[in-house]
């Protein structure tokens, strides 16, 4: 089963990515603490250090976890990506919104390139449906999630 391999996070947009060994995920809202906590649906994003691996192959380099701006990377699997495809992180119930799309910001940070290099590898943008703490280590369950809950605010 996968497992988290980094997590990140942002006070604010533009602002650098900040390693962090565990987060505390609120339903409805997002990471505590980072940029996006609070909006309406892109509480979390997540990908995968296997898609993350192919990215060298177009861009000529390795890409760092950290630079692609998403909150999670998981060690291997593929992130779901249609939406309302629900997945597991311990008690975190996680709702795929849509793929997550990599920005401009990309070749400003990274280098030129890194956007398309990363187009179809960037992973999804997850509502949060049940809140909990997440951490390195922790198991991903990438399957397909069938639970019954009631959400608020969602």
């Amino acid at each position: 089963m996968p497992t988290i391999s980094f997590l990140h996070i942002a006070k604010a947009t533009r602002l650098p990515m900040r390693a962090v060994d565990a987060v505390e995920v609120e339903a409805g809202k997002g990471i505590l603490g980072d940029r996006y906590h609070g909006t309406k649906h892109r509480h979390v994003t997540l990908q995968s250090a296997d898609a993350l691996a192919e990215a060298p192959e177009l861009y000529g380099s390795d890409v760092p976890a950290h630079l692609t701006r998403r909150n999670i990377t998981i060690s291997d699997g593929v992130v779901p990506r249609d939406p309302g495809t629900r997945i597991r992180i311990g008690d975190v119930l996680l709702e795929v919104v849509r793929v997550a799309a990599p920005c401009k910001l990309l070749d400003d940070t990274i280098g030129r390139g890194a956007q398309e290099a990363l187009r179809r590898r960037g992973g999804s943008v997850f509502r949060v449906l049940e809140g909990g703490h997440v951490a390195i280590g922790d198991e991903v369950d990438l399957t397909p999630a069938t639970d019954s809950i009631v959400t608020s605010g969602g």
